[in-house]
């Protein structure tokens, strides 16, 4: 390997000296011992095209473009070739492959400015012309961390973008780009901090808000990011350039309609998406998005319409199909299972798509009571899901037993009634798919109590208190948080717990009580109870192997790495039971569990339960909860808009066969 590196390197130096001869035989030697390697490739090619040898020269790009085809330096040699041989619409192509796999390329940039300017394209000539400019005022070493970037080598990027920044602290493209390295890492508080940053310091810096709106959504703060994108269309609105910002305000709009639904705001949504729909007829992103927020809204027909819409679009689109599946009444039809087998077979079927199409097809033989079929789709899902998810239950295993152990009695008892007195937030915890959306739904049919969604504020305050811990071993096993909150003054939770409250007022109506129905906020329970000691929380409770297997059976939108492996999401329950358990024992009557299959034989009898235990007068209106008109943004909602029925109690025991690492994984934890 060193041998090869050190030839490759004397190779390019023969070329500097005009001796491309003596650096394709170099080559050839090396590759001859090294057939795949793509340096050595790429060198030999440059050799060949200096000796004027194209068809060869294009013939060993070929060869590193089929298993390389993202390799932005090998687009852009082809594009030299056809430039050579007067092949300039080929040239064209392989330049717009380059600068698309790798934006550094600035040569790139300046032979497709040539090449606009030559054929009248003056709106791309004036898109090449200003990344020509930007490139040419970029600092050498930010041009290489685009080009890390770009062949996705993160950990060399983030060296060398932190090095520059230790002499340049507020270079915005800089910390930009090193913004863009945390979000691919998914630190996504430093890359927020960062962007902010870029957004103080220069607030005219387009694609540093664009990128700032992009992961606000992402952490799902949609009212700053609402905000954001309400600059960026007014900017772009009244802007004098907006035929060459038409890409832009594409996506800008497209920002805005997903921050727009994340605050409940469904008809400037929807607006946004069918708009964008109407201006690109073909794209089949922007029928699924609209369809999200009509089924929100509970408009079920039209949703199921664009989504089936979506798939005409493009055939293998696997969130189309998902999608129809996720409303838990639609049936599909054979044609349409023809289809997605067609889909999941075919080379051309991205990843993503094909993960879609196993959890739908899953659902459609499920339906159908082919429940053998339906299980081995299920499990092709989940397997391929896994192999780009991380979930390590060693780390869980941490997270429990450090949460055990601070959060103790002796923290608690000191501590009495140090938070913020508002008594507003009803937090419904457990794990996905255990009931939670019905008791929400049967809560906020209450006048006095608003539902609001998933909201993501204790878990980004965990997030604040964690901080980035040492990679160190004492960090992993005593991580920072939760044990800081034993160390922090009691003004904090007064503090922490009144930022909650004025931080979710923007999801809020004018009830006096709503609901956060995060599930994983039980991991949190400590924290919740300094910060609003007055708040209430349900620990929404379903019988371990219905709450596994549906689990199991859902393909998340973001997170729940847990549930794609049977022993993974067994051993998950059980952990999540260790620790309900624990909150019982330190912190008696602070949590009300509710049982999802005594709801279903009981509804009046558990409804009033729910209603005292919230300090809340009995209304028939939670009883008829099927009747309250709602946006409900879980995979339940279609469920929860219909009387309650036991149908879905024991589904789990057609597919028992094959469920036994499951129920292995779970151990104790199924002991009635």
């Amino acid at each position: 390997m060193e041998e090869a590196r050190q030839r490759i390197q004397e190779a390019q130096q023969s070329l500097a000296r005009g001796d491309p001869a003596r650096a394709a035989n170099a080559m050839r030697a090396v590759l001859h011992i090294e057939p795949e390697n793509t340096e050595a490739l790429y060198t030999l090619a440059v050799a060949l095209r200096h000796q004027r040898l194209f068809p060869a020269a294009l013939q060993t790009l070929q060869d590193i473009i089929a298993s390389s085809p993202n390799l932005g330096r090998a687009h852009q040699e082809i594009g030299y070739n056809y430039i050579a041989i007067q092949n300039l619409l080929a040239a064209g192509a392989a330049f717009e492959r380059a600068v698309n796999a790798d934006p550094s390329l600035v040569n790139s940039w300046k032979c497709l400015a040539k090449l606009y300017a030559d054929s009248g394209n003056q709106a791309k000539l004036a898109s090449a012309e200003e990344q020509v400019a930007f490139l040419s005022a970029l600092p050498p070493p930010l041009i290489a961390v685009i080009s890390y970037l770009a062949e996705d080598r993160l950990a060399e990027a983030e060296r060398l973008c932190k090095h520059f920044l230790r002499d340049h602290k507020t270079h915005v493209e800089g910390m930009r780009l090193l913004a863009e390295i945390a979000t691919r890492n998914k630190v996504y508080d430093e890359a927020e901090f960062l962007l902010e940053s870029c957004v103080e310091f220069a607030p005219d810096h387009r694609q540093a808000r664009i990128q700032y709106a992009n992961i606000l959504l992402r952490v799902q703060k949609f009212v700053r990011a609402a905000e954001q994108t309400e600059v960026l269309l007014a900017e772009l609105t009244n802007g004098e350039d907006g035929a060459a910002d038409a890409t832009t305000f594409d996506l800008v709009r497209s920002l805005h309609g997903s921050a727009c639904s994340g605050v409940g705001r469904n008809r400037d949504a929807i607006a946004c998406f069918e708009a964008l729909a109407k201006a690109h007829p073909e794209n089949h992103i922007f029928p699924v998005s609209a369809a999200h927020v009509y089924k929100a809204d509970g408009d079920i027909d039209r949703a199921v319409a664009l989504y089936r819409e979506a798939y005409r679009l493009k055939p293998n689109h696997g969130d189309a199909y998902w999608s129809l599946a996720n409303t838990k009444s639609y049936a599909f039809t054979d044609q349409e299972i023809e289809q997605m087998i067609s889909a999941v077979t075919d080379d051309d079927t991205l990843d993503n798509d094909r993960i879609q199409l196993c959890f739908a097809l899953g659902n459609a033989f499920e339906t159908r009571r082919e429940f053998e079929r339906a299980f081995d789709y299920y499990a092709k899902g989940n397997a391929l899901k896994q192999e780009g998810t991380y979930h390590s239950p060693a780390h869980l295993q941490v997270r429990i037993d450090s949460q055990i152990a601070v959060c103790t009695a002796d923290l608690f008892t000191p501590r009495h009634g140090v938070g913020c007195d508002a008594a507003d937030p009803i937090f419904i915890v457990g794990l996905p798919r255990a009931g939670s959306t019905l008791i929400e739904q049967i809560l906020a049919s209450h006048s006095r109590v608003d539902g609001t969604m998933e909201l993501h504020n204790i878990l980004n305050l965990a997030k604040r208190l964690r901080g980035r811990d040492d990679a160190s071993g004492n960090s992993i096993e005593s991580p920072r948080y939760p044990r800081i909150l034993g160390e922090l003054d009691a003004d904090y939770f007064r503090r922490f717990g009144e930022q909650f409250i004025e931080d979710t007022r923007a999801y809020r109506g004018d009830a006096p009580l709503f609901i956060d129905k995060m599930p994983n906020n039980f991991f949190h329970i400590g924290l919740i109870r300094l910060i609003l000691p007055n708040a209430k929380v349900i620990d929404a409770r379903r019988h371990p192997m219905a709450c596994c297997f549906s689990g199991f059976k859902q393909l998340f939108g973001e997170g729940q790495e847990f549930s794609y492996g049977q022993a993974e999401i067994g051993n998950y329950y059980r952990q999540y039971v260790k620790l309900m358990d624990h909150w019982d024992q330190v912190l008696p009557g602070f949590v009300l569990r509710v049982q999802h299959e005594d709801v279903v034989d009981d509804l009046e009898g558990q409804v009033r339960r729910l209603l005292e235990f919230c300090g809340l007068d009995f209304e028939p209106a939670c009883v008829e909860y099927h009747r309250t008109e709602r946006s409900i943004r879980t995979p339940s909602s279609e469920q929860v808009r219909q009387p309650i029925y036991r149908s879905g109690l024991d589904q789990w025991r057609n597919f028992e066969p094959w469920l036994g690492p499951m129920k292995d994984a779970l151990g104790p934890a199924l002991a009635p």
